[in-house]
């Protein structure tokens, strides 16, 4: 009602854009003849024409109807496909930064190429992102035939590329890639130890296929590098041996709504029984608990086996609820999975150490220019918004829309629901019309296609089981009397071609068989026919023991079918009813949406202190000569010393000469050679002074004795080093800060207030202690010779688990030896006093 009104005042913002876009249009079909008239030869020069007149000052925006006319002509010749006039419409619109909203089989993907061609002459590339690595490949080969007719280079990131073919890739005019690879990549780049060893560059502007997919559905789960975690698994096994034999309502409660589970008093007496503890909260026994029987609780019950997650080669692999998808090697966090594992009996994975991690919100911010595209964006224009700072634009299709959409079909019983669905599946089936019904579990898809096979009607299954089939299953839905079921929207990126007299009897039906907790996700199922004009239509079967009707409403729903006395198998079809389903659909939106943005809002804290982190380490890389930062380390700590010791405008009899001797002989000053009496005599500013010369001294003695060139090449490695240390003990306190802080409501105080408080002290104190140590180290390592001054790299022998890499723990600051007598054994204690043995240490490799 509010938005109808302001549009009648304000007028529609959507149609005054597509106005604005016009004249450009205009413009770009003006050019066409001459552009027809080109050569070849002429036409590929104007990539370097428009460079240049970039360098001459021209802008983006000056040249864009020039180089958009240029891309389709080149797309006519390269691969015989000419822009429709809608689509350089949605091209404008991603050049500006926006979300292109365009209809399935509008064609995005070479919408794409016109504001990523223009945006590559820059030089400093452009970044394009698919959901998984077939369709980054796919799009990379067939939109590349243009590029490359144009003289630019196209990279591909996908899983599996060795350190070559990444960093090639990303010095490409254009890349694609997922998101996943991209976001690791930039975790990796921020733990490298040397700036050779960095893949990316900078992020320039980036076009986000399936925006709402990626920047929406995935984004809850932020990307993980993590190193193998000193926790055992074994108590996982024996807590969910523990869980499974509670009984819910009796020994803990279930709120399906809010996904929360709580032991009650009868559960946390048997626990505490089992356990052979006397009260499970008390964590002095170094082992909480509480939050493990909580995991396990939540595994039980929450956590459903082929609609969640499934097991495959003794793996618990979770499957992305909007998608289908499998998400490999994308875990559950704090303990989450390996409570899983336990309950699945497969073997449970340690818990694993923080060494990196971002949230794609906050990855994809980074980008100067960030723009999207997809069917189905507008239902989550306010998060798109509020979150990117991205506004979305909804093109016209190209010919007028056709399909016919059914209400909603409600049934008592899910059994109900199934008859009727396979029913209308085997009248469509015999009409010879292609159906492509929507489930939203792996389960359910497997019992539809066991009841079609006992009506013998021949089907394709695409879930998550079959995730390698998905592009081909997709492309032939359409074809006559097919029928598929695929698990949400899986194959998504993929057209679906009618085939041969479809069109005549009514084209592609869809048949959903549940309501999802998002319309997007339900339009996304919609839109997977009429395309291009093509004739289509979709109807959902509902139950009301369906978990959104469950859940969300179906109490008047049921009442009234009661009251009227209606059978099982007897439907209810009405446009109020599918309106209130809706309505609810859009309260579960909203809820959602506010947990999106909450989980932000803490990561937000986290992402500022990643970027100062990463500033500062990225300043190392550039920086040679690292000796004026560890001087002013050391000036910090001399200063201290004086606060702490001898207070300004206190008496001189007073000062504790003693501690500070002892004190300064912690960071720098040679044990023994600083005696208390040498201070004794001295003024408060004098001692100062005495103090900052004699870390001074000692440091350019230090640099004269080992040579300022592995001076500077022990400054780079130590500061690395501790800063690296430091910052994965301080992910995990605010991992652990992030998960108590919640508490803090019960004493009427904002969690989120508190969180920031607390990390901001945190990050104080990390900061501090990273001085401290680097200047410990500098002072203190010795090197016996010189060596050649490498590090081990820290993702050595990584392997990728998505979003989590288990790499080997990480080793302590080690001291640089060459050791000239005698040869060391490899089980020998190493020499350089790390208490490792030599293989393990220096000798590591060798």
């Amino acid at each position: 009602m509010l938005e109808s009104l302001i549009k009648k005042i304000f007028g529609d913002p959507n149609e005054k854009e597509l106005k604005n876009i016009q004249p450009i249009v205009d413009k770009i079909n003006a050019l066409e003849p001459e552009m027809e008239r080109m050569s070849s030869a002429n036409l590929q020069a104007k990539t370097a024409e428009f460079k240049l007149r970039l360098k001459k000052g021209e802008t983006l925006d000056d040249i864009l109807p020039e180089a958009f006319a240029v891309v389709r002509e080149a797309s006519r010749r390269a691969t015989g496909l000419r822009h429709f006039d809608v689509q350089l419409i949605g091209g404008v619109v991603l050049h500006r930064g926006k979300i292109s909203e365009m209809r399935t089989g509008e064609g995005k993907t070479l919408v794409a190429t016109l504001p990523v061609y223009l945006n590559a002459l820059t030089g400093r590339g452009v970044h394009v992102v698919t959901v998984n690595d077939y369709l980054a490949r796919r799009d990379s080969v067939d939109m590349g035939r243009i590029y490359n007719f144009l003289g630019l280079t196209v990279g591909l990131i996908v899983h599996d590329l060795d350190f070559t073919e990444r960093k090639a890739a990303y010095q490409a005019d254009i890349t694609y890639g997922t998101n996943n690879e991209f976001g690791f990549d930039y975790l990796r780049d921020n733990m490298v130890v040397d700036k050779d060893q960095m893949v990316q560059r900078e992020l320039n502007y980036c076009i986000v296929d399936e925006v709402d997919s990626i920047l929406i559905d995935e984004a809850r789960t932020p990307l993980i590098i993590s190193g193998p975690g000193e926790k055992s698994a074994d108590l996982y096994k024996v807590i969910a041996r523990i869980v499974a034999n509670m009984k819910p309502g009796e020994d803990y409660t279930v709120d399906e709504k809010q996904k929360q589970v709580a032991p009650t008093e009868v559960g946390i007496a048997k626990a505490e029984k089992a356990l052979g503890v006397t009260n499970l909260y008390d964590t002095e026994h170094g082992v909480d608990f509480s939050h493990h029987i909580m995991c396990a609780i939540k595994a039980k019950e929450l956590m459903i086996r082929d609609r969640d997650y499934v097991v495959k080669d003794g793996e618990v692999i979770i499957v992305d609820e909007f998608t289908g998808r499998l998400m490999y090697g994308r875990r559950y966090s704090e303990g989450l999975h390996q409570a899983i594992e336990a309950k699945e009996g497969v073997v449970v994975q340690r818990e694993s150490q923080t060494l990196a991690t971002i949230t794609f919100q906050n990855y994809f911010r980074m980008y100067k220019k960030l723009a999207g595209m997809t069917g189905t964006a507008k239902t989550e224009e306010q998060e798109f918004q509020k979150i990117y700072g991205l506004d979305v634009v909804v093109i016209p299709t190209n010919k007028p829309m056709i399909r016919t959409d059914y209400p909603d079909v409600i049934y008592k019983t899910k059994a109900a629901k199934y008859r009727a669905v396979v029913k209308e599946i085997v009248e469509l089936h015999k009409s010879g019309r292609p159906v492509l019904v929507g489930t939203t579990s792996i389960t359910q898809s497997e019992d539809l296609s066991a009841l079609l096979k006992k009506q013998g009607i021949p089907h394709n299954v695409l879930n998550a089981k079959y995730h390698e089939k998905e592009a081909l299953i997709v492309a032939d839905a359409g074809q006559p009397g097919q029928v598929t079921i695929a698990t949400n929207m899986a194959g998504r990126g993929t057209d679906i071609v009618l085939g041969e007299g479809v069109a005549e009897k009514g084209g592609l039906h869809i048949l959903g068989t549940e309501r999802h907790e998002s319309r997007r996700i339900d339009n996304q199922l919609r839109g997977r026919c009429a395309r291009q004009g093509d004739p289509g239509s979709s109807r959902f079967y509902l139950s009301l023991e369906d978990d959104l009707m469950r859940l969300f409403g179906s109490d008047k729903i049921k009442g009234m079918m009661d009251k009227l006395g209606m059978e099982e198998d007897e439907p209810i079809e009405n446009k109020i009813v599918t309106s209130s389903i809706e309505n609810a659909q859009k309260k579960v939106e909203e809820r959602n949406f506010n947990i999106r943005k909450m989980v932000l809002e803490y990561d937000d804290v986290m992402n500022q202190q990643r970027e100062v982190i990463y500033k500062e380490r990225r300043k190392v890389l550039d920086q040679e000569d690292l000796r004026s930062t560890v001087m002013e380390f050391t000036h910090k700590i001399v200063d201290r010393a004086m606060t702490m010791y001898c207070p300004p405008e206190s008496y001189s009899e007073d000062w504790d000469l003693k501690n500070m001797v002892r004190y300064c002989e912690e960071f720098f000053a040679p044990f023994g050679e600083l005696k208390e009496e040498m201070l004794a005599d001295l003024g408060r500013e004098e001692i100062g002074e005495y103090l900052h010369k004699l870390a001074e001294d000692i440091y350019a003695s230090r640099e004269e004795e080992i040579s300022p060139e592995i001076m500077r090449e022990l400054e780079n490695l130590v500061m690395l080093k501790v800063v690296d240390n430091h910052w994965m003990e301080h992910l995990d306190a605010m991992d652990m800060l992030r998960e108590g802080v919640g508490l803090r409501a019960y004493g009427q105080k904002d969690p989120l207030v508190e969180y920031k408080f607390e990390a901001f002290d945190m990050f104080e104190a990390m900061i501090e202690a990273i001085e401290d140590d680097v200047v410990k180290y500098m002072y203190r390592v010795n090197v016996i010779s010189q060596p050649s001054m490498t590090m081990d790299d820290p993702l050595e022998n990584a392997t990728m688990n998505n979003p989590t890499v288990d790499t080997p723990e990480e080793e302590a600051v080690k001291q640089p030896v060459v050791n000239k007598g005698p040869e060391v054994g490899r089980n020998d204690p190493c020499p350089c006093g790390s208490g490792k043995k030599y293989k393990n240490c220096c000798g590591k490799g060798k």
